[in-house]
């Protein structure tokens, strides 16, 4: 039985000026307001697509928008049919887009409204651990953040399979470039080898330019049936699949690099959506650290298991390179940290053709993932 028979469409897209709010925290006074961010996001998906807020019936709010009642408030949807919040980590956009499509197709909503914002830049966050873990046998072997345990996880992976420092250099050059031809984009001075390479570790072999950076910002997103949005002012941007499998451990380190929790997830998304990545026009990849867009090469079968490093030297991963471009906008690393949200956007923006200097010619099929404990996976489609 098809999962989506009404057909799910993503209507509208609106995010703000990550440069502008990055260059700029240091002027403030105090943390910027998460719900005016969030608030002016939502305005720009409803511009960009012709609807407006009394044709939201859904509403679902991600992060530092945790009091969805009071976001609705804010923006003045008082009595929708569908409304919740997700907690605060990057995987939970895909799963939040995915709740929007099952909802629609459940026949509960004809419309929701998915919204992030993101204020960690102007809050001085650092996403390490202040002490506090479920992991405390990680705490005492320096397991304080993130990246370390990616850090850990990669060293594994090029003593098994050869990787080096330079495939993530190349990685990070990459989505340096993407970053220089998107006006929205933080970092947009091109990243050379010698910069990359003398960049200080921050937790070895990982060095500056291998993480997301902090970031302030905001995303919405609007899905509706492909009937709906056939009457709005975008072209239809349809979800062909989507999918999800969980990689459930007490560490963010797996032994496998997450790739049977990918394959999984992956085989039920290309069974659904009659594609797979080797099909798609552009594919965008949750980076929060460069050595994750190795694993997910991988594991959406691009490459066979250990291969990451010899597709990026042969496929690249650079428009006008590539047959696949890789994280057009910049991803994490140069564009913005929205935690997957702005490679959503992209994916939508890429089918519709609307990317300019960065646009993929004649694309038609775009492909966003993540992996995580929560591995996730959509295919969207020009319709």
């Amino acid at each position: 039985m098809e999962k989506f028979p009404r057909g799910i469409a993503i209507a509208g897209v609106g995010d703000v000026d990550y440069e502008t709010l990055y260059r700029t925290t240091k002027s403030l006074s105090a943390p910027r307001d998460p719900y005016a961010l969030a608030a002016e996001a939502f305005k720009n998906a409803l511009d960009d697509c012709g609807l407006k807020k009394e044709d939201i019936d859904g509403v679902i709010c991600v992060r530092d928008v945790t009091k969805y009642d009071y976001f609705c408030y804010r923006v003045g949807i008082s009595k929708p049919m569908l409304v919740n919040g997700l907690n605060s980590q990057g995987r939970q956009s895909g799963l939040a887009v995915q709740y929007a499509a099952m909802a629609i197709a459940s026949g509960q909503v004809n419309t929701v409204a998915v919204v992030y914002s993101n204020v960690g830049k102007s809050n001085k966050y650092n996403y390490g651990s202040d002490g506090n873990s479920s992991d405390p046998y990680g705490l005492i072997h320096g397991m304080t953040s993130p990246g370390a345990q990616h850090a850990t996880m990669f060293n594994r992976y090029r003593f098994q399979y050869g990787a080096t420092e330079e495939h993530l250099y190349k990685i990070a050059e990459a989505q340096r470039y993407h970053a220089s031809l998107n006006s929205h984009a933080v970092f947009k001075t091109p990243l050379t080898r010698e910069e990359y390479m003398a960049a200080r570790y921050i937790t070895e072999p990982l060095r500056l330019y291998d993480y997301c950076m902090i970031s302030d910002g905001a995303v919405c997103m609007i899905l509706t049936t492909v009937e709906r949005a056939r009457d709005l002012k975008k072209p239809v941007v349809r979800m062909l699949g989507t999918s999800t499998c969980g990689d459930m451990a007490n560490s963010y380190m797996k032994q496998d690099f997450f790739y049977k929790a990918i394959t999984n997830m992956t085989e039920q998304l290309y069974g659904e959506a009659g594609v797979t990545a080797k099909d798609c026009d552009v594919i965008e990849i949750y980076d929060n650290f460069t050595p994750t867009v190795m694993y997910t090469i991988e594991g959406i079968g691009l490459a066979d298991i250990g291969g990451a490093g010899d597709y990026i030297d042969h496929e690249g991963l650079k428009l006008g390179q590539a047959k696949k471009p890789i994280n057009t906008h910049g991803g994490h690393t140069s564009e913005a940290y929205m935690q997957g949200w702005n490679h959503h956007v992209e994916c939508v923006r890429q089918v519709r053709g609307e990317c300019g200097e960065r646009q993929v010619p004649d694309c038609r099929l775009a492909m966003y993932t993540c992996t995580a404990p929560i591995v996730t996976g959509h295919i969207f489609a020009k319709m």
